[in-house]
């Protein structure tokens, strides 16, 4: 019998991070306060100056904790309105020009051959496809899990941030996968004619992106970032390629789908990762620091050789 239960699937998903993100909230409050970054332009450039100074520690006060409560639910919200304008503004930047303009032309090509490919699939190793899909999600997701918990247990604060980001991440390529299904309303490859028409259904069980790899591709993403290492590369990276190929051959996605939410997810966990990351935790952050300084030092050396 194949693991694939349309609904089941992605109800156990969004149990699993209504939970990460609730643990992963309650940790980043006690544990890692927000510390400013000087990364702004490695990610989606957005306006994260003002994360720093909203987000900064404050000094133990006597409020109740009701009042705690209201304070910590709103700076919680004010900063994942800042993350998803951060990710809708992106494109109009000029450091995101490769992909605000790549990313369209890619998706439009393959949409013009999605019901070609599709069509040429054999209908035999669909169930195979799926059962690898699941599995794919729920061991990314889950790793995210892991490293959160895993941080809580030992005190650890690299595994902790990159469980608590991890849930940040998805949730925030949660909400633009919603967005895009609701906007786009499109027929998957085994629905209506199998041409995924765009703007013939409702709901948010269409095709366009695909929620697996958005899913899977921002948890392997923000892995990767916070261990920058060649093996967990290749695990988290194969791991979510895996995903969006066997997205397209059980025939539950075109294409275009699985490479838009692959790519999308991969942006998204990358610009959280750079919006919130601690300095001295990662290495990726640390050789970022390193990069941005010595163009820092390079600029000011050629101010002051034209003003000699």
């Amino acid at each position: 019998m194949p693991m694939y239960l349309p609904d089941g699937s992605r109800v156990c998903a969004f149990v699993f991070l209504l939970g990460a993100i609730s643990q992963g909230a309650l940790a980043f409050s006690q544990e890692l306060p927000d510390a400013p970054s000087v990364v702004q332009n490695a990610s989606f450039s957005s306006t994260e100056g003002s994360d720093a100074a909203s987000d900064a520690p404050k000094s133990p006060d006597t409020t109740s904790p009701g009042s705690s409560d209201g304070k910590f639910l709103s700076r919680w919200a004010k900063r994942g309105l800042r993350d998803q304008a951060g990710i809708y503004t992106a494109p109009f930047h000029l450091s995101e020009l490769g992909w605000a303009i790549g990313l369209p032309v890619v998706t439009l090509g393959l949409i013009a051959i999605d019901k070609h490919a599709s069509g040429a699939l054999s209908r035999n190793g669909i169930n195979a496809s799926t059962d690898i899909t699941d599995v794919g999600l729920f061991a990314t997701a889950g790793a995210v899990g892991v490293l959160l918990l895993d941080g809580e247990t030992r005190g650890d604060s690299h595994a902790l941030e990159t469980g608590v980001l991890g849930a940040e991440a998805m949730a925030n390529s949660g909400l633009v996968y919603a967005a895009l299904q609701l906007i786009t309303e499109r027929q998957r490859p085994l629905h209506g004619t199998g041409r995924g028409n765009f703007f013939e259904t409702s709901g948010l069980d269409n095709s366009f992106p695909s929620g697996h790899t958005i899913i899977t591709w921002t948890a392997a993403s923000m892995i990767a970032h916070e261990y920058p290492k060649l093996w967990v590369k290749w695990l988290t990276y194969g791991t979510t390629t895996a995903v969006s190929v066997t997205r397209f051959t059980s025939l539950q996605h075109f294409p275009s789908d699985a490479v838009v939410g692959s790519t999308l997810g991969y942006l998204i966990g990358r610009h959280v990762f750079h919006a919130h990351c601690k300095a001295g935790l990662s290495a990726a952050y640390s050789a970022k620091i390193a990069q941005e300084n010595t163009v820092s030092i390079s600029r000011k050396r050629e101010v002051t050789d034209v003003e000699e």
